[in-house]
C-alpha cells in the first residue's frame, strides 16, 4: 500500500537521489505519493520565502505538514515560525521585519490566519498581498455519516 507523503518535495528528491546511488534499480516514488494539497503550500512557501524577512506558518504543532512548512521556508534562506494562532505571536520575532510572509498547514482554518493578520494589524498599518502559485479545484464531499 502507497500512502501520501507530507516531506517536503526537495527533501524527497535528495532521500530518493542518496537510494539510487546505493539501488540502482530503485523505482522512485511517482508524483501522487506527495499530497497536492502539501504540495501546493510548499511551492508556495518556496516561491514567497525569499520576498520576506518572516514566515509565519499557521497550524498545530504536531501537524506534519505544518512543520515542513516551517523546514521549506528555513531551506529558503527565511527565518519561519510555527504559531497555532495569534496568541503565539511574540513581538521580538517583527523587530526589523519589514515583509511578513503569512501560511498555514493544509488543514488550519482559515478563521486562524485571519486572526493571524486581525492581530498584526493591531500593531500598525498591514498592507496586505495575497500570492497565488496555483489555484486549488479538488473539493471532497464530506463522509455520508457526518453530511
Amino acid at each position: 500500500m502507497r500512502l501520501p507523503t507530507t516531506l517536503a518535495t526537495d527533501e524527497t528528491a535528495e532521500i530518493v537521489a542518496a537510494l539510487h546511488q546505493r539501488f540502482p534499480g530503485l523505482v522512485g516514488p511517482s508524483g501522487h505519493d506527495i499530497c497536492y494539497a502539501t504540495q501546493n503550500r510548499q511551492d508556495a512557501v518556496r516561491a514567497l520565502a525569499p520576498l520576506c524577512d518572516l514566515m509565519l506558518v499557521v497550524g498545530s504543532t504536531n501537524s506534519s505538514n505544518t512543520a515542513r512548512l516551517v523546514e521549506v521556508a528555513r531551506r529558503e534562506g527565511c527565518r519561519a515560525e510555527l504559531i497555532e494562532d495569534a496568541s503565539d505571536l511574540w513581538l521580538e520575532w517583527l523587530d526589523g521585519v519589514g515583509t511578513i510572509g503569512l501560511t498555514a498547514g493544509a488543514s488550519a482554518p482559515d478563521t486562524l490566519v485571519t486572526g493571524v493578520i486581525d492581530a498584526l494589524g493591531l500593531l500598525g498599518p498591514v498592507d496586505l498581498t495575497e500570492h497565488r502559485t496555483t489555484e486549488e479545484t479538488v473539493q471532497f464531499a464530506l463522509p455520508r455519516q457526518v453530511r
